[in-house]
């Protein structure tokens, strides 16, 4: 594998040696060249990497002129995450990356192991996790108690979804460079243009609606089988930790430790919460920096069992069943007067547009619907903006497109940060913030009067405002 991921780092090099050679007298020592020294390196790079495992902490030496030796404590392991691309499955091999709560973002300063046997890694995996017990044994180990599978009736939510879309428009730009010369040649045949120009406007616009839609549905869909088939959450027998199984082609194991678990986050974008659905996140310490602190446990699937899940990890009911504190009338009049406002300026430049630009006026029925929106939007912002305090768990909840509901281990508090606008002062406002060691770090509480916050923050973690109280 060492080579070959050399040879992929490398591989604008190659091509450029490749075409290099190609211009000369037919020397083909150039392209062997170019094969030959990203190789060397790989094997070179595998030849002096090492680790250890030691009673109390972890060692990785890696390089050769450059020696870069990491290490840290075994009670600093957070996660272990198993990746297999489509020739690690092949060789059997895994690519497994232990997390250590390390706030570093360079490649460097990661425990990263490329690669390890599939049954190597995983009873590295369970040593690590498990050190506490005692010698583990995989043969011995009892099967794992599987809490969710995958249903692939599930799929039908993928369109709905923030990230299929970024994944379909992302891949529709990819494609678009490929298919430029096919989109060209269909618009010169003469008669296909004809028949697009004897199209009235709406019905051309509406044809393109139409194929867009399909478009996206079908590449969101195929990101989310890609990502998410064979979804498996499942906890071990001793109930130590919890281990997610996902993706087609490449397939990912990340195993977290319960202790290590600080909340989660129910995600509820509009389309799917208009669906019934939603999906599942862990709060956790430890994860790496692009995985934002959070790992999936319930991908886009209904709502009931989005909740029961969550309830089985929390151990605990209330965070998805108790009564939200909203915050107010000035918080639910910001709401108003922003979605208003947006609203409004829809009409206006369609008005100005059929002014000066020439444009139909009949574009102004549509753009006044822009007002029932912004209306239906405000109520639904407020609806959904508010806070909650139950015995173990801080539970916040705002947004209406992005639909987001966070429920935060009170013990995993260390801090509070109270922010306020020019606008929030003006109304008596604030933005209280939840500071934490797991997760995205910070939780916040949009749009809360100043006294509720006071009084919100010294209940959940008590005596920690105490000094700073007058």
């Amino acid at each position: 594998m060492h080579p070959v991921n050399e040879v992929v780092r490398f591989l604008p090099l190659v091509i450029g040696v490749f075409f290099l050679g190609s211009s000369t007298d037919g020397n083909t020592w150039w392209h062997a060249l170019g094969f030959v020294v990203p190789i060397g390196l790989g094997v070179l790079r595998y030849l002096t990497t090492s680790f250890r495992i030691g009673e109390q902490q972890l060692e990785l030496r890696r390089g050769l002129l450059s020696r870069n030796v990491l290490t840290a404590p075994l009670d600093r392991v957070r996660t272990v995450e198993l990746t297999s691309s489509p020739i690690h499955r092949l060789l059997g091999l895994a690519r497994v990356q232990i997390g250590t709560g390390s706030a570093s973002k360079s490649g460097e300063q990661r425990f990263v192991l490329d690669s390890l046997g599939l049954a190597d890694a995983r009873l590295l995996r369970a040593r690590l996790l498990h050190r506490a017990a005692e010698e583990v044994d995989t043969a011995a180990t009892p099967e794992d108690d599987t809490l969710l599978r995958l249903d692939p009736s599930w799929i039908r939510y993928a369109p709905l979804t923030t990230s299929g879309i970024v994944i379909a428009l992302g891949s529709l730009a990819f494609l678009s460079q490929f298919a430029d010369n096919a989109v060209n040649t269909l618009a010169n045949e003469s008669s296909l243009r004809e028949r697009v120009h004897a199209l009235p406007l709406w019905a051309a616009l509406l044809s393109g609606v139409v194929a867009a839609a399909v478009v996206v549905s079908v590449l969101a869909i195929l990101g989310y089988v890609l990502t998410n088939w064979g979804f498996t959450l499942s906890r071990d027998p001793l109930g130590r930790s919890y281990l997610v199984r996902r993706g087609l082609l490449t397939t990912r194991e990340t195993s977290i430790e319960r202790e290590r678990v600080r909340g989660l986050e129910i995600h509820e974008p509009l389309g799917l919460r208009l669906a019934g659905a939603g999906h599942l996140a862990a709060i956790v310490t430890g994860l790496d920096r692009r995985s934002r602190g959070s790992t999936p446990v319930v991908p886009p699937a209904p709502r009931r069992v989005v909740i029961g899940v969550g309830e089985v990890l929390l151990a605990h009911q209330g965070p998805f069943t108790a009564a939200l504190v909203p915050h107010g009338p000035r918080a639910r009049r910001r709401r108003w007067m922003r979605a208003l406002s947006a609203a409004s300026v829809v009409p206006l430049l369609v008005a100005l547009g059929a002014g000066f630009l020439g444009w139909a006026w009949w574009l102004l029925l549509p753009a006044v619907l822009a007002w029932p929106v912004g209306a239906w939007l405000a109520r639904d912002r407020y609806a959904r903006l508010g806070h909650a305090l139950t015995p173990d768990y801080l539970v916040l909840q705002r947004d209406s497109f992005r639909g987001r509901r966070d429920a935060l281990q009170r013990a995993g508090i260390i801090g509070w940060n109270i922010r306020q606008t020019y606008f929030q002062r003006r109304a008596g406002l604030v933005t209280l913030t939840a500071t934490t060691a797991a997760g995205k770090q910070a939780y916040h509480a949009v749009d809360i009067p100043e006294q509720l916050a006071i009084e919100l923050a010294d209940a959940a973690v008590p005596g920690l405002l105490v000094p700073f109280l007058g």
